[in-house]
């Protein structure tokens, strides 16, 4: 049996996910959506996001996706192609009976795995920013919103936001 894909990213408004491989905005408030909805999930990220992090955190099994063969990480699992992720994902998930994988960026790693996952959970995080990384374009046809909260900004959240998170819809 297969473990669903979900996606976790937060994103501006004009699509801006990161700058120079790191993030652009202050938002404690997403920050602790991402370790809640991540904590006992393997985790799918490219090899640019995780050097953004710079560790494997605790509590999740990161699986890095890169095309260096050369690149090594304490603490994380290495894989060369989708295919190989995905394949090392489930078996993680299933070991750690884990009900999801969670890609979690960046935008080549979003853009592959899109078409397969069942749900995204986005912040919308309402400002424009300057960026050099940008989710990928997606038909929000295929998905319908199963919950969304706003919030304001606050003094540990830079800019106003919304927790939106979708689910696929059967073709």
């Amino acid at each position: 049996m297969s473990v669903p894909v979900f996606i976790l990213a937060a994103i501006a408004d004009n699509g801006v996910i990161g700058d120079d491989n790191r993030l652009i905005w202050q938002l404690s408030s997403d920050l602790m959506r991402f370790r809640q909805l991540t904590l006992g999930h393997p985790m799918l990220m490219g090899r640019k996001t995780f050097q953004s992090i710079g560790k494997a955190l605790p509590g999740r099994e990161t699986v890095v996706l890169t095309r260096d063969h050369q690149f090594v990480a304490d603490g994380v699992h290495v894989a060369h192609s989708l295919a190989d992720a995905l394949n090392l994902c489930q078996d993680l998930a299933q070991r750690m009976h884990a009900p999801g994988i969670a890609v979690v960026g960046g935008a080549d790693v979003y853009a592959q795995t899109l078409p397969l996952a069942e749900q995204l959970h986005i912040t919308e995080v309402h400002a424009l920013p300057h960026g050099d990384a940008f989710f990928p374009v997606w038909d929000k046809r295929s998905f319908k919103i199963i919950s969304k909260v706003d919030f304001p900004s606050g003094p540990r959240d830079q800019y106003p936001y919304s927790f939106v998170d979708y689910q696929r819809v059967e073709a």
